[in-house]
């Protein structure tokens, strides 16, 4: 159990984890194919349901500045199912793959990282409102904003939420 302060944000229980990305299921073997294909394999979710699996996949774009359409996420859908078919031993599966959109809630730090050049904001517990900047860098403990020309570190455990800023 996480005994880390609790912080209530609009009524809830926030804190930003991070997650290595290779420790979720099959994470690792689907992330190559999928970065293969000019794409970054943002999240991964495999949920067996009572007569079928449901598979979440959402990619991005390697350049911040471009974004993904439905032939990028028919192409990636297209290779990918396969491979998770193979690697779960089953073909009674559904997948679904998506963008990360332009409203995504990033939920696991790890995924900062990936998402290096793009304008997000964070809402920073230490003084209780939203920062925005453009992702420099981000490791296991800390994330780096250029907030307008000042370069500007925060820690996972002061961020409550972040999302991307709207183009």
């Amino acid at each position: 159990m996480d005994l880390r302060k609790q912080v209530f944000f609009f009524g809830t229980e926030s804190w930003m984890d991070y997650v290595d990305l290779n420790t979720i299921p099959h994470y690792s073997e689907c992330e190559p194919l999928v970065r293969s294909m000019g794409y970054v394999l943002v999240d991964l979710k495999i949920i067996p349901q009572k007569t079928t699996v449901k598979i979440s996949a959402v990619i991005a774009s390697k350049d911040p500045a471009k974004t993904i359409g439905v032939e990028d996420c028919s192409k990636v859908h297209h290779a990918l199912l396969p491979r998770l078919e193979a690697l779960l031993g089953r073909d009674d599966t559904y997948m679904e793959l998506t963008s990360p959109g332009t409203d995504r809630n990033i939920k696991n730090a790890a995924e900062f990282a990936l998402f290096k050049g793009t304008e997000i904001r964070v809402w920073d517990k230490n003084v209780s409102d939203w920062v925005s900047g453009t992702i420099l860098g981000a490791d296991k403990d800390s994330l780096t904003l250029d907030c307008g020309g000042e370069n500007k570190s925060y820690k996972y455990d002061d961020i409550a939420k972040a999302k991307f800023l709207h183009s």
